[in-house]
């Protein structure tokens, strides 16, 4: 048996279009400018995103460094929201690729208050570093792929502007909000300077993201990507996949939003899961546990990871005592089902 895979969207396989698509690219240098497709590719993100320019990047992790080095130099300090992925998850490369350090600040609602952004603005003063650059995500993966209002975004954006500072955002799963909210996607980037967005989760390509700003902007971005080992050459190849996600994979993604609130309306009476249903905007279901409700041998996350796989259901520890369950087009509604009979088995048992 098959195991039902929750452990994020970053699993999802090519669809059959998407082979074909690569199979047959238009392929030349991307590195010279020549590749058609990666072309094609840059523009249409561009169009959708309401910016100049589109870049073709690996990787989420190497569209926002390549942002942050752009915005910063040596010394700078970026303020970054505590949970963030550029802070938690980038392998420190803000220190070491652009040579920055971060100021996190601690939000419950995965934005900074203008507040906190006041209160941590440097003075002009040769003690201090230089205050450059504000990083914001949306959807936010450590919130359970919250989507963060725009009209919360376009308040906190305009204060930073006013106070001098260029924003840059982790929109990974930025189409997840579109969809959920109904909000076109240039909505949410106009509160930016730039934007990275990633088309091989929920949208399902097999890599890349793309990095979107001014012309002047991926100018600079394009230097640094050849710097950081992201030329790819025929690299048409894979951003065929990536014109499938944004012409096909977008208008299905309300479909894992269903599923994972059928999740968490299921999964949320269960003793020993504290999880509010109406909290789930997206794709995404954490699950924060209460060890005292808990069977005594399912205490931490790792426990009950491990008891759902010998369920076939494998899921993803955010924590000692928090699980992610990640919603995708590879995961349908008998996963679902199989993955809540798992759980109630696990917590509902008395031989737990």
């Amino acid at each position: 048996m098959s195991v039902s895979d929750f452990r994020s969207d970053t699993v999802t396989k090519p669809t059959p279009s998407m082979m074909h698509a690569m199979s047959c690219a238009d392929l030349g240098d991307d590195v010279f400018g020549d590749d058609p497709t990666v072309n094609r590719l840059e523009a249409l993100a561009a169009q959708i995103t309401g910016k100049e320019k589109a870049l073709f990047v690996p990787s989420g992790t190497m569209g926002n460094q390549i942002a942050i080095r752009v915005h910063t130099r040596p010394g700078d300090e970026v303020l970054v929201e505590e949970s963030s992925h550029t802070f938690l998850y980038e392998g420190g490369g803000i220190a070491a690729l652009s040579l920055a350090q971060t100021w996190p600040l601690r939000n419950e609602r995965g934005l900074p208050s203008i507040n906190q952004i006041q209160q941590a603005l440097r003075p002009d003063d040769p003690h201090c570093p230089r205050s450059s650059l504000l990083c914001l995500e949306n959807t936010h993966n450590r919130y359970g792929g919250r989507v963060v209002p725009l009209d919360e975004m376009e308040e906190v954006s305009g204060f930073a502007r006013k106070s001098g500072l260029r924003i840059h955002l982790d929109g990974a799963r930025i189409f997840h909000a579109h969809v959920h909210a109904d909000i076109p996607v240039s909505a949410y980037a106009a509160c930016a300077d730039s934007m990275m967005f990633c088309l091989s989760k929920g949208l399902c390509a097999p890599v890349g993201s793309m990095l979107v700003g001014t012309d002047e902007f991926i100018a600079s971005a394009r230097r640094m990507r050849k710097m950081f080992g992201g030329g790819m050459r025929q690299a048409g190849i894979l951003a065929a996949a990536g014109l499938i996600s944004l012409e096909e994979m977008v208008g299905r993604l309300e479909k894992d939003h269903a599923r994972a609130k059928t999740l968490a309306e299921a999964l949320s009476p269960l003793p020993g899961i504290d999880l509010t249903p109406k909290d789930v905007h997206t794709n995404i279901v954490l699950l924060n546990l209460r060890p005292e409700e808990l069977p005594s041998t399912v205490q931490t996350a790792q426990d009950l990871i491990q008891r759902l796989l010998e369920e076939d259901v494998a899921a993803f520890m955010f924590g000692d005592r928090v699980v992610r369950l990640v919603t995708h087009k590879d995961v349908g509604d008998a996963d679902v089902e199989r993955a809540i009979r798992a759980f109630q088995k696990i917590l509902l048992s008395k031989s737990a």
